[in-house]
């Protein structure tokens, strides 16, 4: 009996992900274009919708680095309030749209399973011009992370970014704020 656990836990998880493409708001848009290279480094998040993966009491900040095939290299930190540090590693491929704002995330370990949308589970919805500030979320507006190469921005700018989120259609009235 337990071998079927873990196909039905995959196509119930397909079929949760495939029904995540009906949309109440219109199509979300992305960043215009991304320097795939001014865009890896270190970035601290500075709020985030809650999800299954990180716990709603953690920070977490996340290093990129392009790699020589073109992927990118994600290392994603989350800092508990005990100071216990939970570090997952990951590749993030660019979905072929000529603006290199979406990507397909897949991370190591047990979250290897989990299907990819082809459309990608990492889209850059907005990017300061400098590139010190992204909107990050996925289409169906159940991920969203601010992030930002400084671990404070001004609460002007902050509250720009949340406004900017709530009118894409992003529920921010439960945000986690660091």
């Amino acid at each position: 009996m337990k071998t079927f656990i873990l196909p039905l836990f995959l196509a119930g998880l397909a079929f949760g992900l495939a029904s995540c493409t009906s949309h109440r708001n219109p199509p979300l848009q992305t960043a215009t274009q991304v320097d795939i290279a001014r865009y890896t480094g270190h970035w601290y998040e500075l709020f985030r919708l809650p999800n299954s993966f990180q716990r709603d009491d953690s920070k977490a900040e996340a290093q990129y680095k392009l790699q020589a095939d073109g992927t990118v290299l994600v290392v994603n930190t989350e800092t508990r309030p005990d100071k216990e540090r939970v570090t997952v590693t990951g590749t993030a491929t660019v979905v072929p749209d000529g603006r290199n704002s979406r990507f397909r995330v897949r991370f190591e370990g047990p979250a290897a399973l989990a299907p990819v949308p082809e459309e990608g589970n990492y889209w850059i919805i907005k990017l300061a011009p400098d590139y010190s500030t992204a909107l990050v979320g996925t289409p169906d507006r159940k991920f969203l992370w601010l992030l930002s190469r400084r671990p404070k921005i001004s609460a002007e700018l902050r509250s720009s970014y949340e406004a900017e989120a709530q009118r894409l259609g992003f529920d921010t009235s439960k945000l986690i704020h660091h």
